[in-house]
């Protein structure tokens, strides 16, 4: 059973007592630390200056230590594929090549490529079709999507520890919201036949789920939706049925078993309250129970686009729609929900329950 740690997706610590940074701004840089950083601000406040790198980085600088601050365009302007690909392959040194699809660029070891840029542009195309058969218009990606597949797991842990995170010891790829890479690592050195990808698919579909709906315009990245709707989709096409549907059409390939299991297991016996209430208004029970609540996420997140798709692709549209770097108050995220799904939690949680009984 995949849990990851859902702080990788909360940035709402610096999401206060800060304003949208003026269009007219384009693409400033400023020297932090000794670094130098080039991006569009988004927001600012006393304490802190949230930019967009042209890498698709996002970084929070203290104005009070930023130093050589000027304006470099009058409009943003992302690096070009090769300039990014130039500066990935300094960035990880000897010993990786860096391959473009249409949507992604992959740092890979030597001569595996194979293995994993396909996969990543097929899901790409399974997950637009998915929204766009459903009534949601995707919007095309501002950068490439950055995949970077380590050699093994202790490079995956040095990558990862870069970042901040001590990963789960079951986890074999992640997505990171801050860089907004992926990063696995080979479990099978690149040899690895179909049965070993759809061994390690689950975490893998989960971790591009995120990135993508994190750059099409599903989520917002710099003002999240709650947790329960990030972690519910992701779960969500685990499942074989949603991320390969062809030859896969029954509403049992639609269904996640494991994330079904530990549902009825843990969660359904012994609710108390009302789930969409519980999930929405808060994102704590992912920090108390982590398992439960990632079966909760995706149970609601089945039922919605199961028997309401509609209205579910009005939710997301709506809490994609926040001004950025903002903190949703409780009230406010159940009026998101409420405005779309009504506000009679009995009834909610009793037709989810009598969906949940019937899926097999």
């Amino acid at each position: 059973m995949r849990v990851v740690t859902p702080v990788l997706f909360l940035l709402a610590a610096s999401f206060v007592f800060v304003q949208p940074a003026p269009a007219a701004m384009g693409m400033i840089q400023v020297e932090v630390d000794g670094r130098e950083i080039e991006g569009m601000p988004l927001a600012w406040g006393p304490d802190v200056v949230h930019l967009l790198g042209r890498d698709g980085q996002l970084f929070s600088v203290d104005p009070r230590k930023a130093t050589d601050f000027r304006q470099t365009a009058d409009r943003f302007q992302p690096y070009s594929v090769s300039e990014l690909r130039a500066r990935l392959l300094r960035e990880l040194g000897n010993g990786y090549e860096v391959s473009g699809t249409t949507h992604y660029l992959l740092a890979h070891p030597p001569g595996r490529r194979d293995p994993w840029a396909g996969r990543f542009e097929e899901l790409y195309r399974t997950f637009v079709y998915y929204f766009s058969v459903r009534g949601l218009r995707l919007e095309e990606p501002t950068f490439p999507l950055i995949v970077i597949v380590c050699r093994d797991r202790s490079e995956f842990e040095r990558h990862v520890a870069a970042g901040g995170i001590a990963p789960p010891g079951n986890v074999v790829g992640l997505y990171h919201p801050r860089t907004n890479r992926i990063v696995v690592y080979d479990t099978h050195l690149g040899k690895g036949d179909g049965r070993d990808w759809q061994r390690n698919a689950a975490t893998v579909v989960h971790e591009a789920t995120h990135q993508m709906a994190f750059n099409t315009g599903i989520h917002n990245r710099y003002c999240p939706p709650p947790l329960w709707v990030i972690e519910g989709l992701a779960t969500l096409f685990e499942a074989v049925g949603v991320h390969d549907a062809r030859g896969h059409g029954r509403q049992s390939d639609r269904v996640n078993q494991d994330r079904l299991r530990v549902y009825r297991e843990t969660v359904a016996a012994k609710h108390d309250g009302s789930l969409p209430v519980e999930l929405t208004a808060s994102d704590r029970f992912f920090d108390v129970s982590p398992v439960a609540a990632y079966a909760k996420a995706w149970a609601m997140t089945f039922y919605l686009v199961e028997t309401q798709p509609d209205r579910f692709a009005r939710y997301l549209a709506l809490t994609a729609s926040h001004p950025p770097f903002t903190r949703r108050s409780p009230e406010q995220r159940l009026a998101d929900f409420t405005s779309v799904f009504g506000d009679n939690w009995r009834l909610f949680d009793a037709q989810l329950g009598r969906f949940i009984e019937t899926v097999k």
